[in-house]
């Protein structure tokens, strides 16, 4: 195995990555190269996608399914080897299918259809055993790193990256029923690209930059179905204490996965806590009206074996950040959508009833805790909506700074660099915050500025569109451009989310990032100059 996506990749091996199973997420090498045959069949399948829909085929549920494949290779995702197996399967069932239907739509409109290798002609071995023999065959993420150069290697594995952030980003909006032909056909287009095994430096980096335009496209698309599913976010206060009684708790990012338990935990006297990036669900007033949305539990993802050891219920993983369960909650956690872990219960088609049930049979709290809160809700329609109060305060001189602080948290000790900024800050400056880093200072008191909170909970990673509708926005008022304004973004970045909104930033022009803790594995010193 090697795999060098995310942050907390093994720096000490030479070539910058984990090598040994298991890796440093706990993936071991099974689970590792079934993703790598995976990722590759996922562009055998848009080779083919890609060519159809110019002849006027489209298959919106196999853009679907590779969106939710590339989904369950990020990190922390899924770690289940034999549902690796099955997806692949799937694939090459899906990749044959829309290999019919682009040939029979080419010979009736005339044209020869083109025929296709690699990826596109791939055929997965029928048991595990021989699958992990092709993976080395196939799927080796430096296969061409002597001819070619680490460089481009390194942006191959950038796009890739930043396209399964995509992905994610996508599918969260597929599962509110909010689909874009134009999303689709963009990431049709760039697997397709990424299948030709391109070796342009020039060409290559266009193409990341296009990864970061279709990001835009996709994060707008998520915070269309959030707001138009939940309704925009609105400031209140989030209890970050318990109360007396049943409990489960819900982790991950998927606000679909938490409205359905919701509605099916109605009038049962068990409260639902959120955790980590799904704090933000408190904003949203379609998810605010159940009385039972009792608060969040614990902070970000890397402290959930102790969090979630502690909570008196049962445990849901919506979509990503799970690590390996300890024993003291093993049997009581379960995952939903594309998270996996072997021995770990999954629930499907949304049926939570195996979680209520579990609730019921566990103590939950004892007693109510003393009552501690904290404020979210700063989206960005209700940012736009006291902007003016901002653009005064800023010309009054009574602000005369913003700093974004945010994006994916984890843990490397050099994260304190992150609370640091936030506890450092000057007394006139804003803090902006979004993704789960939040929770490094997110209860520190930070006090405000002639009413405005000095603290602005934006919301999840994928709200980092409403940090830049935000800064469009004051960059108007000031008739200046967004790298003109009294602006600094601490971005701490952890999978490949953070690629995808990093992509989005750089193809804005955006300046002034200051981006870490450390740099990816793929980055090269040449890489990181251009």
């Amino acid at each position: 195995m090697f795999c060098y996506q995310c942050e907390q990749t093994n720096h000490t091996n030479p070539q910058h990555g984990c090598a040994a199973a298991p890796g440093t997420c706990g993936k071991d090498e099974t689970t590792a190269d079934l993703q790598d045959v995976l990722i590759y069949q996922v562009k055998g399948i848009a080779q083919y996608a890609s060519r159809a829909r110019k002849l006027g085929v489209i298959d919106q549920d196999t853009d679907r399914f590779m969106l939710y494949a590339l989904f369950t290779t990020l990190t922390n995702v899924n770690f289940n080897a034999a549902r690796f197996g099955q997806m692949i399967q799937e694939a090459a069932q899906r990749r044959d299918s829309m290999r019919d239907r682009y040939e029979e739509a080419a010979r009736q409109q005339g044209i020869t259809p083109d025929q296709l290798t690699g990826a596109a002609a791939f055929q997965p071995a029928d048991s595990l055993d021989k699958m992990m023999e092709q993976a080395t065959l196939v799927a080796s993420i430096k296969a061409q790193e002597i001819d070619l150069g680490a460089d481009i290697i390194g942006l191959r594995a950038l796009i890739l990256y930043g396209m399964k952030g995509v992905a994610a980003y996508a599918y969260h909006a597929r599962m509110l029923d909010y689909q874009s032909d134009a999303v689709d056909a963009g990431v049709e287009a760039l697997l397709d690209y990424l299948a030709s095994d391109p070796s342009n430096l020039d060409d290559l980096l266009e193409h990341a930059l296009a990864v970061g335009r279709l990001n835009l496209q996709v994060m707008e698309l998520l915070d269309a179905a959030n707001t138009g599913t939940f309704g925009a976010q609105e400031i209140g206060t989030v209890r970050i204490t318990p109360l007396k009684g049943k409990a489960i708790l819900v982790s991950g990012h998927d606000l679909h996965d938490l409205k359905l338990l919701l509605e099916q935990t109605k009038d049962m006297g068990i409260n639902i806590y959120t955790h980590g990036e799904m704090l933000p669900a408190h904003a949203y007033p379609q998810l605010k009206q159940y009385p039972h949305l009792a608060g969040n539990w614990g902070g970000a993802w890397q402290d959930q074996q102790r969090e979630f050891a502690d909570f008196p219920g049962p445990v849901v993983i919506t979509s990503n950040c799970i690590i390996e369960p300890a024993r003291s909650y093993k049997n009581r956690i379960f995952t939903t959508g594309p998270v996996g872990w072997p021995g770990v219960r999954h629930i499907e088609n949304g049926d939570f009833a195996p979680v209520i049930q579990a609730a019921k049979a566990l103590p939950g709290f004892a007693e109510d805790a003393e009552e501690k809160r904290i404020t979210v809700g700063f989206g960005r329609h209700t940012l736009l909506g006291v902007a003016d109060k901002v653009v005064d305060a800023v010309k009054n001189g009574d602000i005369r700074h913003f700093f974004l602080v945010g994006g994916c948290d984890g843990a490397s000790p050099a994260r304190h660099y992150f609370t640091d900024v936030a506890d450092q800050a000057p007394q006139d400056s804003v803090i902006m915050t979004l993704g789960c880093g939040k929770f490094r200072f997110n209860k520190h008191e930070f006090g405000d500025i002639g009413g405005i909170p000095r603290l602005l909970d934006v919301g999840q990673c994928n709200d980092a569109h409403s940090a830049i509708q935000v800064a469009v926005a004051l960059a108007n008022a000031f008739n200046c451009g967004v790298n003109d304004l009294p602006l600094s973004m601490m971005i701490s970045w952890f999978e490949q989310k953070a690629t995808a909104v990093l992509l989005s930033l750089l193809a804005l022009g955006i300046k002034g990032i200051y981006w870490g803790p450390t740099l990816p594995g793929y980055m090269t010193p040449n890489l990181i100059q251009i």
